[in-house]
């Protein structure tokens, strides 16, 4: 039972490169990816603003918080609120920082070793609330500082303060 061979003329040999149909797709494909790729760049770039924001108004809610932590614990709590930043000065205790509310002037770090306002930061907003809490049954008080950034996002440090 010897088979005849059959002979296919027509067959073509081993494909080689892309068709034309392929080419196309993979041009669209590519088009497609790069168009995403390029609208997702954009808009990490039109965002890029927000970590320095948000770095500039924790540096100003850790200068506050530092300021307030080294006063002195008043002598009673709870603390009256307070006026504006304007007699920053004069502050001697903590409940004089409840209620501050510093905003429209340039940040001006209390220390011993600088009282220039730092210009360009006249945008923020801080905000101090002051108010009594306990800690492992001691007398303490817990301060917030806020700070509201140009682009209006806020950024809230807590800290606490306990008698001695």
């Amino acid at each position: 039972m010897n088979r005849p061979r059959v002979v296919c003329l027509g067959r073509k040999a081993a494909q080689r490169g892309m068709t034309l149909v392929e080419l196309v797709i993979t041009i669209v494909v590519l088009g497609i990816a790069s168009a995403a790729m390029f609208s997702a760049m954009a808009a990490i770039t039109g965002r890029s603003a927000d970590p320095m924001l948000r770095q500039q108004s924790l540096a100003i809610a850790e200068a506050y918080m530092e300021e307030i932590t080294l006063q002195a614990f008043p002598a009673t709590t709870p603390c009256a609120a307070s006026h504006d930043g304007a007699g920053r000065s004069s502050f001697d205790d903590l409940c004089d920082y409840n209620g501050l509310f510093y905003v429209n002037q340039p940040f001006a770090p209390r220390s011993a070793g600088s009282v220039t306002p730092l210009t360009g930061l006249e945008d923020y907003q801080v905000t101090v609330a002051v108010v009594p809490a306990q800690l492992n049954d001691s007398d303490a008080l817990r301060i917030t500082v806020t700070v509201r950034d140009p682009a209006g996002q806020l950024l809230s440090l807590d800290g606490y303060r306990a008698a001695y």
